[in-house]
């Protein structure tokens, strides 16, 4: 058994608490097998009908809702987990909160960060060529890249150091030039992987004024971030466009890079022959200089804010 108090760190027991209860509220009364009552004044469960399901007193969970100093063991909160229905990655991101070991073991150290790619990794991603592959850490810091890749996002490889980020650049892109063709799906779960990372990471200041950052120039992430979804990274299609070719179709698969804690190697595998031939092309250099119809008037909003001294990353109107 473990105490809340032994992280010492309020902001994480502040992330708990709006955790459970975002889970909570999106529980019915009829899913959870109980009736629907008259008069509900909050969405989903009560804490009291949460508390009763679970096996554990009022007070406890209540006390627990409300990220305080209490006691919580693996069991109990397996026994919470499963009344609010938690899949895999949820009831892990609900462990590390409240800071209970055994269930954390093998997270990974917190607070490590990784600034550089190892040569022999980077070149791991370049033998992976014609299939696109980058590396990142759990932040989405893009640290290292293939030419396939470079050539499918260049937008993403030429931006400032502090801005190379696939949050920042997917959500401060305009709709016009979006590379997501399906990105409203892709966005919301790329956030709930972030969130899960987050989970080893609440209260430490370089993620928190990210954070806060993009939460102030992307309403869209802001929304997404306050319902508190977690999901781990998995293997799955997505859709991206590019000026030259409107559709490309990947399979985007991620390794974790053991040697180098806390990043990962993802790669891009085309799902059809178009989307193969596609990035052939752009290896040979067919299609490189294209470019959206609305990129002059990017290019000109840029020129203006470099010239009344503002980063290009701060305005979401930018591609």
């Amino acid at each position: 058994m473990t105490t809340l108090t032994t992280t010492g760190n309020s902001s994480r027991r502040a992330e708990l608490a709006a955790f459970l209860r975002s889970r909570r509220e999106r529980i019915t009364p009829e899913q959870a097998g109980l009736a629907p009552g008259l008069r509900r004044r909050t969405p989903g469960l009560r804490r009291e009908e949460v508390a009763q399901l679970a096996g554990v007193g009022v007070t406890w969970y209540t006390w627990l809702e409300q990220g305080r100093p209490i006691n919580a063991s693996a069991q109990v909160l397996g026994a919470v987990a499963q009344t609010l229905r938690l899949d895999q990655a949820e009831r892990q991101h609900l462990y590390r909160l409240a800071d209970v070991a055994d269930a954390a073991a093998g997270a990974g150290p917190a607070g490590s960060a990784c600034e550089q790619v190892p040569a022999d990794v980077q070149g791991i991603i370049d033998g992976l060529v014609p299939l696109p592959a980058s590396v990142m850490n759990e932040r989405y810091d893009l640290l290292g890249w293939n030419e396939a890749y470079a050539v499918l996002w260049p937008g993403v490889v030429g931006a400032q150091p502090g801005e190379r980020n696939i949050l920042w650049q997917n959500f401060t892109y305009p709709d016009c030039c979006h590379p997501y063709v399906t990105r409203h799906d892709q966005l919301a779960r790329l956030v709930a992987q972030f969130r899960s990372n987050y989970g080893r990471h609440v209260g430490e200041p370089a993620w928190t004024g990210f954070i806060s950052s993009l939460q102030a120039v992307s309403p869209h992430f802001a929304r997404l971030w306050e319902e508190h979804d977690v999901a781990s990274p998995v293997t799955y299609l997505k859709v991206f466009r590019h000026p030259a070719y409107p559709r490309l179709v990947m399979t985007s698969t991620s390794l974790g890079v053991l040697a180098v804690p806390c990043t990962r190697i993802v790669v891009y595998t085309p799902a059809d022959e178009e989307t193969r031939t596609a990035i052939s092309k752009l290896l040979a250099g067919e299609g490189t200089d294209a470019e959206y119809p609305c990129a002059p008037a990017h290019r000109r909003r840029r020129a203006e804010l470099a010239a009344a001294g503002r980063g290009p990353g701060l305005d979401p109107g930018l591609g």
